[in-house]
């Protein structure tokens, strides 16, 4: 959401229309994955686990907004208006767009480059945050860690890098579900104390934030990911993950003209 560096070729060719990963605990996520690219072959399985992780490029803000492109969307159709929707937080005249994401998903991982770029293009009244979903099974751990490294300050420097680890790398499991002490061992190669972090995971804090990320997906409606909501008040509904950006250029023109910016 705020700092992440761009994702390697191989997360650009996993890029599937209508790609979604649904909230169900018992599909295994490798089961969705498309067979890997032949024209950018990966990189050796050694050389992949060896790379350093770049570091994170800092996102900032646009000085002047991009107007949207294509038709304007229609409600029913490339949204929902999401009856009594609320937005994650206050806004401070801020257009909130929230993405709610899990790092099993093959389809959230196709989807980061694509944000990142859309993101460099937003000014500062457009406040992007990410939404980790705790469907259960091999999503709640997951959750856990991002919600574990937003609360130590990591979350930005390691977001991508936990996607490559488990898409790409396939360093770190699905199934069986991982223990905490096996994703803090990765946070620890990003800078943190593993045993603070596994302690972190099973926090008062991060309950806390899984219970507030449970209950904005329960109230916008949201069952699969990657799915984007505009100020609490549209839940995107594109064709395709490019669609979907579309789409939320003309709801965030929408309600900043709404508000007067």
């Amino acid at each position: 959401m705020t700092h992440r560096p761009a994702l390697t070729a191989l997360l650009f060719a996993l890029l599937l229309p209508l790609a979604a990963c649904t909230g169900q605990q018992d599909a295994a996520p490798t089961a969705a994955t498309p067979a890997a690219p032949t024209a950018t072959p990966a990189a050796p399985a050694a050389d992949a686990a060896t790379a350093a992780t770049p570091a994170p490029a800092e996102i900032v803000p646009a000085a002047t907004a991009t107007p949207p492109q294509g038709p304007a969307p229609v409600a029913g159709t490339d949204y929902v208006e999401i009856a009594g929707g609320q937005p994650l937080e206050p806004t401070a005249g801020q257009v909130e767009v929230v993405e709610v994401f899990g790092y099993t998903c093959p389809h959230c991982a196709s989807f980061e480059p694509l944000v990142n770029a859309w993101r460099a293009k937003q000014t500062a009244d457009v406040r992007f945050t990410p939404v980790a979903a705790p469907f259960g099974g091999y999503w709640t751990p997951y959750a856990r860690a991002y919600y574990a490294a937003q609360t130590l300050g990591l979350a930005s420097k390691t977001h991508d890098a936990m996607f490559r680890a488990i898409h790409v790398e396939r360093s770190l499991p699905v199934q069986p579900v991982p223990t905490n002490e096996q994703i803090a061992a990765f946070y620890a190669k990003h800078g943190a104390d593993a045993q603070q972090f596994a302690s972190t995971m099973s926090s008062f804090a991060v309950d806390a934030k899984l219970k507030r990320a449970e209950a904005f997906i329960t109230r916008s409606g949201v069952d699969s990911t990657p799915t984007l909501v505009v100020n609490g008040k549209y839940r995107v509904t594109g064709k395709t993950l490019e669609d979907n950006l579309r789409i939320t250029d003309h709801l965030v023109a929408q309600e900043r003209a709404a508000a007067g910016n």
